[in-house]
């Protein structure tokens, strides 16, 4: 495993590195297994770690991998909990705080205004973006916003920025290159996040639930 400041001044260029993984409480396989097609597709690289992998193990391979991306997929309905816990978890690491990470799939079992608060509060424990399944918008919709996310941050990332002689993080660590800003609904702000405005819209139930979910 890479030491934190070689993780942090690590040079990020070409396909993104992707670790596409379930929640502890998901046993489903072929949503992850889509979405590895699908990113592989776009002409990245993929780590699926797997169903019910345990919070602890997720973190420690993010740590262990340096990825671009942390895409967690769940389609069991019952994966808010979890991935409320596991992106603080994920936060709380200064060497992950600017790890892009989305999630997508059925998170509830409830109706649309679930949906909604759901993808609030998971934007602000930190989540980059929540794309759910939902009745609202076609999954044709939801695959072009998941899609043009990864095309974004393709596009925008850079180098990190060096270590100070502290061994601090003088900048963002995502190799993302966003300037960090506030998330919607009150969220702090994790060092290079992508600025709330350049995500695209939260997808619908139907649109991740092959995809992101």
């Amino acid at each position: 495993m890479m030491q934190t400041a070689e993780w942090a001044s690590r040079e990020r260029s070409g396909p993104l590195d992707v670790v596409v993984t379930g929640l502890p409480s998901d046993a489903h396989t072929w949503n992850l297994v889509f979405i590895q097609l699908l990113i592989e597709d776009l002409g990245h690289h993929v780590i699926n770690l797997g169903p019910c992998v345990p919070q602890d193990e997720i973190v420690e391979s993010c740590g262990k991998y340096q990825p671009d991306l942390l895409v967690v997929s769940t389609v069991n309905g019952h994966g808010f909990q979890d991935a409320d816990q596991l992106i603080r978890a994920i936060r709380s690491r200064w060497e992950l705080a600017g790890l892009p990470a989305v999630i997508g799939g059925k998170l509830g079992v409830l109706g649309a205004e679930q949906r909604a608060g759901h993808g609030r509060r998971l934007r602000e424990a930190g989540f980059d973006a929540v794309f759910q399944d939902g009745p609202e918008q076609g999954q044709d919709a939801g695959l072009g916003a998941f899609e043009a996310f990864i095309a974004r941050l393709d596009a925008e990332r850079g180098p990190a920025a060096p270590l100070p002689g502290d061994g601090a993080p003088a900048g963002p660590l995502s190799g993302g290159g966003a300037t960090p800003a506030p998330l919607s609904g009150g969220g702090s702000p994790a060092a290079g996040r992508i600025p709330a405005a350049a995500l695209a819209p939260v997808a619908s139930a139907a649109s991740l639930e092959g995809v992101a979910g």
